[in-house]
């Protein structure tokens, strides 16, 4: 058998349609063993998992410290005390407008660079940005700054999932994602100890000041550090010996034919925002950002009309990221051995939209209230993760996967729009009117969930009908003219 070329890893030099050419097509399955596949998984998850989720940690410290800032002084300082919380609520949803504009070309820029300058550059950009937050004095400052924190943003996060994509298969990634995602949680939880130390720290400016910085300065050094360590396609990297480039080779073109490297399809782009699921997948995403976007933000306040002080506060919104942690790695990984993902994420959104029901219902309990939170967290965080992992291969092909994505995502972000308005300060203590939407979305997107995974389910058996049934689910399916329509192509529901 001839032995393929190494890949070059400058990316001007690569010749992607003759890369793939060559190695898949030489490559003979028999040359490895379950244990080179698994040796090369744990290499992956090391290098790629360690940096991405590093990365996603300090990325969502810095879109949600707002919410700590709040209890810091920042409206007294800056919003002319902001009685009405109208102020806030705008610096707030700033960011999720450029977040709502940009996923879409930003992704499919992506397919287009490599990923290593893609990402570390975004998080320089909202590194900066978010350490520019401190310097704010006004309210104009401080919304050019989220605003500039939302386009950077826009950049890395998604087109995260398509990066996974590129390196796991469907039996692997839902963890992978939750793995992710999961620090999402953490970055709240760890928020809320920082802004408990910073509280207590004698220095000579606002502690919501300092806070930006202490957040913000690490990600620009963590940016740089992207640029050098994150690997670039697989067909390309120095990080892969030629032997494990050829395993992860076959691996790309499980279930799927790969795209062609820096390629855009245009009918792919066309088809994303032609298909329905793209949409229903955004109205699960809508709900569960309505609620995202108000927990980072106003989870502290929550807490703290519960009757503890603003230092309690911060540190009682520990618990239930920390359980919100652990519950959505559980799901996840459930979803990867069952291969079905949808009915999962109706249950994570009925979950939240349970915690909701509580904290509406129950007005007097403190312990029932906090508990909802737990509840509130768990189904919240969970439900946006799997539904990221459904989707990442689902759309049968990178053009397809770099626009349905974000577009799902983009919809589902107008929800963080919403959310950042439904607790104005004069709603307190209560919040009737923000719990009572975010439980009617969480349970309407369960509702589109169960939709989804009945649609999928339906499909896969009317292909089995018509063309037969896969055999081998891991055969390549040739899917670069039709996407996810290609009639061997199989949906996980």
């Amino acid at each position: 058998m001839s032995t393929p070329r190494k890949a070059p890893s400058h990316e001007g030099t690569v010749d992607f349609e003759k890369l793939q050419q060559e190695f898949v097509e030489t490559v003979d399955v028999s040359e490895f063993s379950p244990e080179d596949e698994k040796r090369l998984v744990k290499k992956l998850d090391r290098r790629i998992m360690s940096i991405a989720s590093i990365l996603y940690l300090f990325g969502f410290l810095n879109r949600s410290n707002l919410g700590n800032a709040r209890l810091q002084g920042l409206p007294q300082d800056t919003l002319g005390g902001d009685p009405t919380g109208i102020l806030f609520d705008w610096l707030n949803s700033a960011f999720f407008f450029s977040y709502i504009i940009c996923p879409i070309p930003a992704t499919l820029a992506l397919k287009m660079l490599p990923p290593r300058y893609w990402f570390g550059c975004a998080a320089v950009g909202w590194g900066l940005s978010s350490t520019l937050m401190s310097t704010g004095f006004n309210f104009t400052g401080l919304l050019v700054c989220r605003i500039s924190l939302g386009i950077f943003e826009a950049a890395f996060s998604p087109g995260m999932p398509l990066y996974f994509s590129l390196w796991y298969t469907k039996q692997e990634i839902g963890l992978r994602m939750a793995y992710w995602f999961s620090l999402a949680a953490v970055a709240s939880a760890f928020s809320g100890l920082i802004a408990f130390g910073i509280q207590n720290a004698q220095v000579n400016i606002a502690n919501w000041r300092l806070l930006f910085i202490v957040e913000g300065i690490p990600t620009v050094l963590l940016g740089f550090l992207v640029m050098w360590l994150l690997p670039d396609r697989p067909e390309e990297t120095s990080f892969l010996t030629e032997a494990e480039r050829k395993i992860q080779l076959v691996r790309m073109n499980r279930g799927i034919k790969a795209d062609v490297g820096r390629t855009v399809n245009k009918a792919h782009i066309a088809a994303a925002f032609k298909d329905w699921r793209c949409y229903f997948a955004g109205i699960c995403y809508f709900g569960g950002n309505v609620a995202l976007s108000s927990l980072s933000a106003f989870l502290p306040t929550i807490i703290k009309t519960l009757g503890f002080t603003n230092a309690r506060a911060q540190l009682l919104t520990v618990p239930p990221y920390a359980v919100s942690v652990a519950v959505l790695c559980i799901v996840s990984y459930m979803s990867d051995r069952m291969q079905s993902r949808g009915l999962l994420v109706a249950f994570s959104s009925a979950l939240g939209g349970i915690g909701y029901m509580l904290l509406l219902a129950v007005q007097e309990n403190i312990r029932v209230r906090y508990f909802a939170t737990f509840c509130i967290t768990s189904g919240t965080y969970t439900l946006i993760g799997i539904i990221i992992a459904w989707f990442s291969h689902n759309l049968g092909s990178e053009t397809k996967r770099a626009t349905g994505a974000p577009l799902y995502m983009a919809v589902g972000q107008c929800g963080s729009v919403l959310g950042a308005h439904i607790f104005p300060a004069t709603d307190g203590p209560k919040y009737i009117r923000g719990f009572a939407v975010s439980c009617a979305l969480e349970f309407v997107g369960a509702l589109a969930a169960v939709v989804l995974s009945v649609s999928y389910r339906r499909e896969n058996r009317r292909r089995d009908r018509v063309y037969g049934k896969v055999e081998n689910k891991d055969a390549p399916v040739e899917t670069r003219e039709l996407a996810d329509k290609a009639p061997m192509f199989r949906y996980v529901p």
